[in-house]
């Protein structure tokens, strides 16, 4: 067993000395085929600064049982393959001090955010049975591709559970990334409560990856897929599969997933938040036995969305069921000319029980519910909404079932109708 030293090169296999060690520029790994076995050891830092392990050009590389504090990020590691990571512990890595500022989500690997773990252009890793909670994110990712990561925690970070920069063709599943949110004060008395924090922020063509069985509830979103950029560049995050997620309690959305295309919802729990799903500007996407109960605002909000099948969901008690709606933005409707206003939408097999409003339909909006002036927002008006399809659906004792502003081609056919009291 060897006692870590200050800046120790590994180049071996190597099993630490069991003990508490003060290593301000901690160590680094170089090469390939090597175990660091940390055997219980923990590393501390100095100010938050710095990197506990970092590796780079290394090939095959493992490190278990190690506890790393007082970084800028635990485990640092670029331009590497074949790394595995398990049984970790990273605790205090930098950290903007909460109720502060609005995170930026595009925010370039040069200037990161302290985590637990950052990774960038690596692939086929292995991320297992750490904990990274307690701080500002748990895992950050730059343009990675083959990720496994399975099992972690990330509870309580004040900006990201797990982010995904660029990063595709990887498996996420069994994580816990629960309470990942913070606050913006704006004025002595209002703020914004979430501020960009989720318990998975997926971002800049981050697509085909697969979510199974995490949690990520009570955060600032639970999940948050954006795919345009602030310059107006199409950066969507498609073709990616969520499945038996539990995202709910969140402020803002359980599910946001804006400007991509082919994601698919399946039998997740998007409950008791603002939105269920807010999925603006998105199209070919598939919400299938989802539930969304008790949302304040929507159980899903869609802008100007374009070929959706939303199938044998539950939709109970929030206030809108399904709020679908257009508005012009002259510079999205240039660079995502499909998705100029709400259309082709098979709505089908879902259970609407004591919603206010089940279905909401409508044109030129702002937010799904306030009409925008006859002219249109900029003196423009969207395309009316058409070819939506309400088919073999189940409307419970809600208030008000179908309400449509400004639509056409709407085929509403099939539905059991129980208890309603406004049935259009």
């Amino acid at each position: 067993m060897i006692i870590p030293t200050n800046q120790m090169v590994i180049t071996q296999d190597t099993v630490l000395s069991p003990g508490v060690y003060c290593l301000p520029d901690g160590i680094k790994i170089e090469g390939r085929d090597i175990t660091l076995d940390g055997n219980g050891a923990t590393l501390f830092g100095k100010d938050s600064r710095g990197s506990g392990i970092y590796a780079q050009h290394a090939e095959n590389i493992t490190i278990k049982n190690i506890s790393l504090q007082n970084y800028s990020w635990g485990i640092n590691i670029r331009d590497s393959a074949h790394i595995t990571i398990t049984h970790c512990n990273v605790r205090c890595t930098h950290e903007i001090p909460a109720n502060t500022v609005f995170l930026d989500i595009w925010i370039p690997y040069e200037n990161a955010y302290g985590a637990g773990i950052i990774l960038k252009d690596v692939e086929h890793v292995l991320v297992e049975e750490n904990d990274f909670s307690h701080q500002m994110n748990g895992l950050l990712t730059y343009h990675c591709n083959q990720l496994r990561v399975v099992n972690n925690l990330a509870n309580y970070c004040s900006g990201w559970g797990f982010h995904l920069n660029s990063t595709s063709n990887s498996y996420f599943e069994k994580n816990s990334a629960d309470y990942c949110c913070r606050y913006e004060p704006r004025d002595s008395r209002k703020g914004h409560i979430g501020a960009d924090s989720a318990g998975f922020l997926i971002v800049n063509h981050s697509c085909d990856n697969k979510f199974i069985k995490n949690n990520a509830r009570m955060g600032g979103d639970g999940f948050f897929l954006a795919g345009m950029n602030p310059s107006f560049e199409a950066v969507g995050c498609d073709g990616n599969l969520f499945e038996e997620n539990d995202a709910s309690y969140s402020p803002n959305n359980a599910f946001e997933a804006t400007f991509s295309r082919g994601n698919i919802f399946h039998a997740n729990d998007a409950s008791n938040s603002n939105y269920g799903f807010w999925l603006g500007f998105s199209s070919s996407t598939v919400l299938e036995q989802n539930q969304m109960i008790a949302n304040r605002q929507a159980g899903i909000a869609v802008e100007n969305g374009v070929n959706f099948i939303v199938s044998g969901n539950l939709l109970s008690n929030n206030h809108y069921g399904r709020l679908l709606w257009s508005k012009l933005v002259p510079q999205i409707a240039r660079l995502l000319p499909e998705n100029i206003t709400s259309l082709n939408w098979r709505i089908e097999h879902n259970s609407f029980l004591s919603n206010h409003k089940a279905i909401r339909i409508a044109a030129n909006q702002d937010h799904g519910i306030h009409p925008l002036p006859e002219s249109g927002e900029l003196g423009l008006l969207a395309p009316t909404p058409a070819h939506h399809i309400i088919h073999d659906n189940k409307f419970e004792s809600n208030v008000y079932v179908i309400e449509q502003a400004d639509v056409q081609d709407t085929l509403i056919d099939g539905n059991e109708m129980v208890n309603n009291l406004h049935e259009r």
